[in-house]
């Protein structure tokens, strides 16, 4: 069985995302046809032509590893499966906002073990690999101390779907419970979690492809991250909880006390 080198494999996702990076960057804020997918979601030239240079990058660095992308789906049969969202946010980046990034994770026999989020229009590129602590910008960062939801910093994603969820009333509660609550949406509570100026993430309507990177560098952060019935991410994943360990679990045992 093939024996994959982490640190290696953080190195070519950098690479593949700095030349993401570069590619949308130069569609951003300019002239853009927009279609619709068949999942009534947007998608550009720029997710396109980003997704293909990731590819290609890892590509030529790994030619037998497994790749599936937002844009192209699958391609091989690999125990190393690379993950891309070239353009997660492609809504904010038809209109403008810097709410966006470039998504690379690798998963190898199920377990994501590398992740590279990058934000270009924010300057700001996080990443991690297992055992390696997460990094953003070059500094190491760390999840922050809150234990109690009553001195935490929420963050909510995708409200539309979490209020037709079974978890709307303990949602209810969060929100007057909570210090306070956001929604940046996307990649930016994640970053803010792992570097510890955000308490929690609740999300819903997410799949793997938007997450799995993001997995990598909260968990490193020394986050705990699962989906919203406690279960540890994976290719099936459509919901989100993530906060300091201590916090996670409160939170956890809440929602069971709500649903009873």
């Amino acid at each position: 069985m093939e024996e994959v080198d982490l640190q290696r494999a953080l190195d070519v996702a950098r690479e593949a995302a700095r030349a993401a990076d570069r590619v949308a960057m130069g569609y951003f804020r300019g002239e853009l046809a927009v279609e619709t997918k068949a999942d009534e979601s947007p998608v550009t030239v720029a997710d396109r032509e980003t997704e293909q240079v990731i590819r290609d990058i890892i590509s030529r660095h790994y030619p037998d590893h497994a790749i599936d992308g937002e844009e192209y789906g699958r391609q091989g049969d690999n125990r190393c499966l690379w993950l891309i969202d070239p353009i997660d946010g492609t809504r904010s980046f038809i209109r403008g906002l810097p709410f966006w990034s470039v998504q690379i994770a690798l998963m190898i026999d199920g377990e994501l073990v590398v992740g590279v989020s990058s934000a270009p229009a924010f300057a700001e590129t996080a990443w991690a690999c297992a055992g390696g602590g997460a990094w953003i910008n070059g500094c190491r960062v760390r999840v922050g101390a809150a234990d109690e939801l009553a001195r935490a910093d929420v963050s909510f994603g995708n409200l539309r779907s979490l209020s037709r969820s079974q978890h709307w009333s303990w949602v209810g509660r969060i929100v007057s419970e909570a210090a306070r609550c956001r929604g940046y949406g996307d990649f930016y509570s994640y970053h803010r979690l792992a570097d510890g100026s955000q308490d929690v993430v609740i999300e819903s309507d997410v799949n793997i492809l938007d997450i799995a990177a993001l997995v990598v560098i909260v968990r490193e952060a020394g986050g705990t991250f699962t989906d919203l019935d406690g279960k540890p991410p994976g290719l099936d994943t459509t919901s989100v909880l993530a906060a300091p360990a201590r916090l996670h679990e409160q939170l956890l045992c809440s929602r069971d006390e709500q649903s009873r």
